[in-house]
């Protein structure tokens, strides 16, 4: 056995015996489909908080966690999956739905672009709502979808009131959406806001990040 070998097979074994604890195995089943605060972690599980910070800084310590802080409360963070979290194990949440709504605080880039993606791998219907939606998508997402061959709606942001039912699966790309509704969603993805940068770079690392989660959640969301 050569050494490359020897240590893919270590970090494996690593991994492994993280998740052998019960409340570890839980928590990255939780976070294959979305980003939680430790808070939230710690009402999903109903576990102590030292015993959150404990597992979290097990997972990270084998590469499978990391934290990021929120854009809107600097006091809190998120925890996700690292992109090489789940290599060698198989994720094992499943969730069905009827039709799925992204939402954002403007509805003008990441839920638009979200949506659209959405449709492009899942037969699943797709909408998108604001908490406060803008006037206008805005030209650096009509822009990127553009340079992605991504057929992005022609329509004006909506606000959320408009758009969901009760038998929606909401999944908020926005931290501060997420953290106005608060558990109102099915789902959260802690992603960067590409309109406060500005960038056709910011605007390409937010569809990149999205077409990433929706490849991953498509597969394993079933028409109800």
């Amino acid at each position: 056995m050569n050494i490359e070998r020897s240590e893919e097979l270590e970090r494996r074994a690593a991994k492994h015996a993280a998740l052998s604890e019960p409340a570890r195995l839980r928590i990255v089943d939780l976070l294959t489909l979305g980003d939680l605060s430790p808070t939230e972690i710690q009402v999903a599980l109903g576990i102590r908080s030292n015993l959150v910070t404990h597992h979290l800084n097990a997972l990270e310590a084998v590469g499978m966690v990391a934290r990021s802080r929120s854009e809107a409360d600097k006091r809190r963070s998120y925890v996700h999956l690292t992109t090489t979290a789940l290599a060698g194990l198989t994720p094992g949440a499943v969730e069905r739905a009827d039709r799925v709504v992204f939402v954002c605080t403007a509805n003008s880039a990441r839920s638009q672009l979200a949506a659209a993606l959405w449709e492009q791998q899942s037969t699943i219907p797709a909408a998108s709502g604001g908490t406060h939606p803008a006037e206008q998508i805005d030209a650096g997402a009509i822009a990127a979808a553009k340079r992605h061959h991504l057929a992005l709606a022609d329509v004006q942001p909506r606000v959320l009131g408009d758009v969901l039912t009760d038998t929606d699966f909401v999944v908020t790309v926005c931290d501060n959406a997420h953290e106005e509704l608060g558990v109102t969603g099915n789902l959260h993805w802690s992603i960067p806001d590409p309109v406060r940068i500005g960038t056709a770079a910011a605007f390409d690392t937010t569809y990149a990040e999205l077409h990433r989660r929706i490849s991953d959640l498509a597969p394993r969301l079933a028409a109800s």
